[in-house]
């Protein structure tokens, strides 16, 4: 499976940061953060960011996150998809991530859904304009999209769009108790990327995206990854950790400690 880092787990350094501390430490993907990408192009083209990527022998493996957002702040979060979808194909990015809106109180989970699957299937169809492929995040005890299961039936419900799957992320599944049923059920050609970390031991309905920690560090175990190498995942492994401990640190620390716990990982599965 191939190393890859998620421009949150470097969340305070800037994308040329992220790229250049990324390459030295050995990965090969990068997934870049939105925000920083947007701050970036403030003073340069995607033809600058590609430039970059291929000097430093690194594949944009994602853009995230970006939002499917029909209960508040839609048309900016429509307009930022927009942007992403012009954007990736010019620097060699073939992946946005999306993650879900939180059920309103006014509406059942049903409809919810309904309205959350519409506007996927109109993100579907404006990014297969521009070959871009979509990975859904199931959120750690969301009330809609918890694990893969509902990702999945949201994705039917839109239709089935060709080019929509789904993203995993450890920490999100062991919060929310996602079993190794779940995972062998997992369509491989709908598997996209992993996001991989551990975190500290405590009560799951109080475990929050601080307390993640680099892998193999504490409590998730790695019995589900490999369950989906032993079933053929060879895709990106991809360090997500959002810890303000962390950030604290220089990015070359940050970025070769983030690569050596992914190899120990890699290596026991």
């Amino acid at each position: 499976m191939k190393p890859c880092i998620n421009g949150a787990t470097t969340m305070p350094y800037s994308l040329e940061q992220d790229v250049t501390a990324a390459a030295q430490a050995g990965f090969e993907g990068l997934e870049i953060w939105w925000d920083k990408l947007l701050t970036y192009l403030d003073n340069h083209s995607p033809s600058d960011l590609k430039q970059l990527l291929e000097n430093n022998s690194l594949i944009p493996a994602s853009i995230c996150p970006l939002r499917i957002w029909p209960f508040r702040d839609s048309e900016p979060a429509r307009q930022e998809f927009r942007d992403a979808v012009r954007i990736a194909p010019q620097i060699g990015c073939a992946l946005l991530a999306v993650c879900p809106d939180f059920q309103p109180a006014r509406l059942s989970r049903e409809e919810a859904l309904a309205i959350h699957a519409e506007e996927l299937s109109d993100m579907a169809r404006l990014a297969a304009e521009s070959e871009i492929r979509l990975t859904v995040e199931a959120i750690g005890g969301h009330t809609l999209v918890p694990g893969p299961t509902e990702a999945l039936q949201l994705i039917e419900m839109a239709g089935a769009p060709a080019n929509v799957g789904i993203l995993m992320d450890t920490f999100h599944y062991f919060r929310s108790g996602v079993s190794d049923q779940e995972i062998q059920a997992l369509p491989l050609d709908k598997l996209d990327i992993i996001h991989v970390n551990d975190c500290e031991d405590g009560a799951l309905n109080e475990l929050t995206d601080a307390h993640r920690l680099y892998p193999t560090l504490d409590v998730i175990p790695a019995r589900q990854l490999s369950m989906l190498k032993d079933r053929g995942y060879d895709g990106y492994l991809s360090v997500e950790v959002f810890r303000p401990e962390y950030w604290q640190q220089p990015i070359e620390e940050i970025t070769g400690k983030a690569y050596s716990t992914l190899c120990d990982l890699n290596a026991s599965l």
